[in-house]
């Protein structure tokens, strides 16, 4: 499987993206989370905004932040109509607020990218007591996801096969861990060899005495995410629904607000090429929409980085361990869910 755009690469602009795929953008309501100023969420709303979209509606946890870049869009883009939503997808309550709330404003959504999320080096829980990576990164956007599903389905009913799309962004930060089903709130527990981080990585990345890392809890939410889409593609295919995750590439954003120097350091060490933030949303808008991609022909071709298909960790993409995530995040937020 390939994209229409071989020649798009970590340079690509979410803006020339945006522009090559103006057709599919246009008249199309799109959901996006994780929006704030100087951000990946604001770089998607701009270039998005930029091609006529029905309504863009913008979605995070600070209205202050969210206000100041729906103003930005709109002085950008007059004729779009623009909704902000907070939502904090470290409370199980403000996913259900924001998702009412989106269900009172539309009746379909075409484009839902589930772009935010957090990475933090000590440990902290949402409302719910679940790890606060896993509980943000995956749940929360688990639970969102699946309360607009009856939006998507109608998106999907008028839009024909594979133009309505949910896409997950991720990070090459999965193959830091599988998910740990047996200590997924990283509590010391003893967890099979299959649950354990990969052999041979540095100091850094062992649990602490009292079996809490980082880094290894932001890898195995970011695992989360693309496993989720793994199960969103095969059970929404009979939709005419399809779901991509992607890796942005690196970029300072505020993700990286909570590390401390030796984080930074870490991170910094982490790639040769820095992106500015509308090279980091291009690979979202590849992934949203590229009429290419208007199918998944096997589950595990369903990760694209620098706006192209690329190959994941094998734990990332296991059928079974979807299955398995999908259940655990069920029971997670009380509600069991038929796709």
């Amino acid at each position: 499987m390939a994209t229409s755009h071989p020649e798009y690469n970590e340079k690509t602009s979410a803006t020339d993206v945006a522009s090559a795929f103006a057709s599919q953008i246009h008249n199309k309501i799109v959901v996006i989370t994780g929006v704030g100023p100087n951000s990946l969420g604001e770089a998607l709303a701009l270039a998005i905004g930029g091609q006529k979209p029905s309504k863009l509606i913008l979605a995070s946890r600070t209205e202050a932040k969210l206000l100041e870049v729906a103003e930005k869009v709109q002085k950008l883009s007059p004729n779009v109509s623009v909704e902000a939503v907070v939502l904090n997808l470290a409370s199980q309550k403000s996913v259900h607020t924001a998702a009412s709330k989106i269900q009172s404003l539309v009746d379909r959504v075409d484009t839902l990218i589930n772009n935010a999320g957090m990475m933090v080096l000590d440990r902290q829980t949402t409302e719910e007591g679940i790890e606060v990576q896993f509980g943000t990164n995956h749940i929360g956007h688990f639970l969102f996801t699946n309360l607009l599903m009856p939006q998507l389905k109608n998106a999907a009913k008028v839009s024909g096969p594979g133009l309505t799309r949910i896409i997950n962004v991720t990070s090459a930060g999965h193959r830091l861990s599988p998910i740990r089903f047996h200590d997924y709130n990283f509590e010391g527990k003893k967890v099979p060899i299959e649950e354990r981080p990969p052999e041979g990585l540095p100091p850094m990345f062992s649990p602490s005495a009292e079996g809490y890392n980082g880094w290894l809890a932001y890898g195995q939410s970011k695992a989360a995410n693309i496993l989720f889409t793994v199960y969103l593609s095969q059970h929404l295919a009979n939709s005419g629904i399809v779901s991509y995750s992607v890796h942005p590439g690196s970029i300072w954003t505020g993700l990286s607000r909570d590390l401390d120097d030796a984080g930074y350091e870490t991170i910094s060490k982490t790639s040769n090429v820095w992106k500015n933030a509308d090279q980091g949303a291009a690979t979202m808008l590849v992934a949203a929409y590229d009429p290419a991609l208007a199918a998944v022909s096997d589950p595990s071709a369903i990760y694209l980085s620098d706006c192209q298909f690329a190959k994941t960790a094998p734990h990332a993409v296991n059928a079974d361990s979807a299955e398995r995530l999908f259940r655990l995040s069920e029971e997670l937020v009380g509600i069991k869910f038929a796709l």
